[in-house]
């Protein structure tokens, strides 16, 4: 399927009085894939969100969705589910989610018989008659997820979408979303849950105050901060080994050791070496690329977002 671009951002920024949510950023979002954007609190993602929702206007720069300088018609080919649910708990679930499918242009009957196939898939059928108020916190959140897609949408923007989630459930919502993508849609997905970016997304953008930090495809970017090394498990003297640099033990891991090699040497020789080592032992044995959370503490690290001690105390960036 070829790619379209759904949305287009160019050099837009916003200002508060004196604070600069967003400079000069800049990006493309495609049809059939899963966008991921992140970023520290207070980077700029919301600001930007709403931007391309038109809520707020860029004081510079150009928007477009879907080919189009937003209007009526291209917001009702858009699914926004935004960090502050927006459900109305006294009313009955199912009542609930035709009458916003309605508000989408959707037929009752249409509405009514997709809220159905939602909520069987979801398994929330038994629950079609309850009142908001009395579902659980991730059984809301199922049906929020449900009303942001009911009407099919050409764009779905999703901040958070596995909160208040257990395991079988976040599995549900992300077959959906991916399922989406299959069918030529695109997804923007803001979270800090890094492992399901990894898992889901295509490309990624990261802000970090207002500006672009990180631009690309997700494996391409894991690769840019990959360090010359090796992450191993097993016995024997590393060092000695010609192709080693040095070595150091990985924190928080059993028995794990990071074998940094010398500029001309390569995995495949690495693991020569090791082969032909008599007392030299692996139990594993693979590149080390960085996970995305790592990635992200050292970019907002290295811009002054998080002091050099948390990162040496193998601290977290905190959403």
């Amino acid at each position: 399927m070829s790619q379209n671009h759904v949305v287009t951002v160019e050099n837009i920024s916003k200002t508060y009085g004196d604070f600069k949510a967003v400079s000069d950023l800049s990006f493309e979002v495609y049809s059939g894939e899963i966008f991921a954007m992140l970023g520290p609190n207070g980077a700029g993602k919301s600001t930007t969100i709403r931007m391309i929702l038109d809520i707020l206007k860029p004081d510079n720069g150009r928007i477009t969705v879907l080919g189009m300088p937003m209007s009526d018609k291209i917001k009702d080919r858009i699914g926004y589910l935004p960090e502050e649910r927006g459900l109305y708990r006294g009313v009955p679930v199912l009542e609930m989610m035709v009458y916003l499918g309605m508000l989408k242009g959707m037929s009752s009957a249409d509405a009514r018989k997709r809220s159905l196939a939602y909520l069987e898939q979801l398994e929330l059928a038994d629950f079609a008659k309850k009142k908001v108020s009395e579902l659980s916190k991730g059984m809301q959140q199922k049906v929020q997820f449900a009303v942001t897609v009911l009407h099919d949408p050409d764009l779905i923007i999703i901040d958070e979408p596995f909160s208040g989630l257990d395991p079988v459930n976040t599995l549900l919502v992300k077959k959906l979303l991916l399922d989406f993508s299959k069918r030529g849609k695109a997804v923007i997905m803001s979270t800090h849950q890094m492992p399901q970016i990894e898992e889901m997304a295509e490309r990624l953008l990261m802000i970090n105050r207002g500006r672009n930090a990180l631009y690309g495809k997700v494996d391409e970017v894991r690769q840019r901060y990959a360090p010359h090394a090796v992450r191993v498990q097993g016995q024997g003297d590393w060092a000695a080994l010609p192709s080693v640099e040095r070595v150091e033990a990985v924190e928080q891991t059993r028995g794990e050791v990071m074998l940094y090699m010398t500029a001309s040497a390569t995995p495949d020789t690495l693991l020569g070496e090791i082969a032909a080592a008599p007392n030299v032992h692996i139990r594993s044995f693979e590149l080390a690329i960085p996970s995305l959370n790592e990635i992200f503490v050292q970019v907002v690290h290295d811009q002054g977002g998080i002091p050099a001690e948390l990162i040496k105390a193998g601290g977290k960036a905190h959403a």
